[in-house]
């Protein structure tokens, strides 16, 4: 247990190694460039279409959904690697497992997209 004090500056400072574990994610893991990318597009499609505020609210927890399986994922593979890295079904069914939270997550997400952006890009061809 960590018996250190409290203070502001130390809880500051330790949001300095989340943002180091997302510029990781996004510089190492090819998937994360294309979660990245997706969510670019969502966003800036939100605010093309202008989009409710309920509708803002599922974009970015879909986004978050993504990102969070994403880093889960990514965390667990690098933990196997390094606790195992020789080939292992435990470990591989672990990383699929891990692999395949994401994909669902994705999928979640693509789905939300759909609901939110296809009427309204219809309406505009109308």
């Amino acid at each position: 247990m960590n018996r250190n004090k409290f203070s502001i500056k130390s809880r500051l400072e330790s949001f300095k190694f989340a943002f180091r574990g997302f510029i990781l994610l996004i510089k190492n893991e090819h998937n994360a460039r294309i979660h990245l990318f997706a969510a670019v597009v969502a966003i800036t499609a939100g605010i093309l279409l202008n989009i409710n505020d309920l509708d803002w609210v599922l974009i970015i927890i879909v986004i978050g959904l993504v990102f969070l399986t994403e880093l889960i994922n990514s965390s667990l593979e690098t933990l196997a690697d390094f606790i195992k890295p020789e080939s292992d079904e435990a470990i591989r069914n672990a990383k699929d497992y891990a692999a395949a939270a994401v994909l669902i997550s994705a999928i979640i997400s693509l789905i939300t997209g759909a609901f939110i952006f296809i009427p309204r890009i219809l309406d505009l061809l109308k």
